[in-house]
């Protein structure tokens, strides 16, 4: 038996993604893996939330199989249409009745039509519809780019269940799939990483959709998302830390990437760093190739600061700095405050190239792009260290 119960006649079908290493194709690594959790409801009628991605089709219907007949199910609940949710919707279709009903957005609709074709019993649903299953009823609410246009909610009031697919989820795969058998912190981590770099762009939206929950006064005691863990312990903890970093309230922090290459880009940089941990900012520092990028988007999501340096190469930076800077831009962070440096040799290029494009993504520079040929002397080293002494009085007055 690969499924278990997570309320009364309330089975989770989905599957395990261990050897899951990266999403959205190479743009989030996920060292731990991933889930994709799809919910079977057992009353007068039977309800199927959800899919998985295409090659765990079979597990899917074994999962489903080993409580029911699929011929039993009467809706199919498809909350988001993106294909690692949607992925076994074609074959999952076929092994259905012809009459089942398929419940979701127009948005859904389009997407699951231009996906995979087909004709099905579409019921397209907007906020405030409801669906009488039996002894429970299914509430919905469309959350639109939470992280698609199709996005919705689904709430079983009886249950006080939300059934949020994206939202509130983290890409990890373990053994026990609630919240109290898991590592707390574990957890907050890996759900600051999915919130900082699939859900940042939207993070206006995401503050605006929990005012709306918390104005329909819905009572909340599970929050069972399609990838990762299921809250039961206090559902409340996550809602709070989505609060939280949708208005991406700073830290008295700042990071500092870089990359190098003969070591003098790499002297500045930590002396930038030592100027900014001796005025009291907490600092995370990262070189570039050697680090795991999702990460490094992570910590800035709650810092005020993000100073970024490269030496000069062919009169621009190093190209490893571009995916960061490509995502910095896509992801839209609010009210950063930024600084760049870098080396060079005969031609400069580099820090004003990475200027550019922390200007693009919206990132408010506080010093003119920092310059140094070649080795840096202790002249130098020292305009470094204060550096990043002025950047931390602009976080304290940014802040205050």
């Amino acid at each position: 038996m690969g499924t278990f119960e997570i309320k009364d006649n309330i089975h989770w079908v989905g599957a395990r993604d261990w050897n899951l290493r990266s999403f959205h194709g190479p743009a989030f690594h996920t060292e731990q893996g991933s889930t994709y959790n799809s919910y079977l409801i057992e009353d007068e009628k039977t309800v199927l939330v959800d899919g998985v991605y295409e090659p765990f089709t079979d597990t899917l219907i074994e999962h489903i199989e080993e409580i029911i007949d699929l011929e039993e199910i009467d809706y199919y609940v498809v909350n988001h249409a993106e294909p690692d949710h949607s992925g076994s919707f074609p074959a999952t279709m076929e092994k259905l009745r012809d009459d089942v009903t398929v419940v979701c957005t127009a948005s859904g609709k389009n997407n699951l039509s231009e996906h995979y074709g087909g004709s099905h019993n579409y019921r397209v649903i907007n906020s405030g519809d409801t669906i009488d299953i039996g002894a429970r009823t299914l509430s919905f609410l469309e959350a639109s780019m939470l992280h698609w246009p199709d996005s919705m909610f689904t709430y079983i009031p009886e249950e006080k269940l939300l059934l949020p697919n994206d939202a509130f989820g983290m890409h990890l795969c373990t053994s026990n799939l609630f919240d109290d058998q898991n590592n707390k912190a574990l957890l907050m981590e890996e759900a600051k990483k999915y919130f900082a770099n699939i859900l940042t762009p939207f993070a206006d939206l995401v503050v605006k959709k929990l005012e709306e929950v918390q104005e329909m006064g819905l009572e909340i005691d599970m929050i069972a998302p399609s990838h990762g863990i299921i809250w039961r312990e206090n559902p409340g903890a996550i809602i709070e830390k989505y609060a939280e970093w949708g208005v991406m309230e700073p830290k008295n922090k700042a990071v500092v990437v870089y990359e190098t290459m003969w070591s003098s880009t790499e002297l500045v940089a930590e002396k930038i760093t030592e100027g900014l941990i001796d005025a009291g900012v907490e600092v995370k520092f990262y070189r570039e190739s050697i680090s795991e990028k999702n990460d490094v988007i992570t910590e800035i999501l709650d810092a005020k600061a993000i100073i970024v340096g490269s030496p000069t190469i062919n009169n621009v930076m190093i190209p490893e700095m571009t995916p960061l800077l490509e995502e910095l831009e896509g992801l839209r962070f609010k009210d950063k405050i930024g600084a760049t440096f870098g080396s060079k040799g005969w031609a400069g290029g580099a820090a004003a190239r990475i200027a550019d494009r922390l200007k693009t993504a919206k990132i408010d520079l506080v010093e003119k792009p920092f310059n140094f040929k070649y080795v840096p002397d202790e002249a130098k080293l020292e305009e470094a260290y204060q550096l990043g002494q002025k950047i931390a009085t602009e976080i304290e007055t940014a802040i205050e």
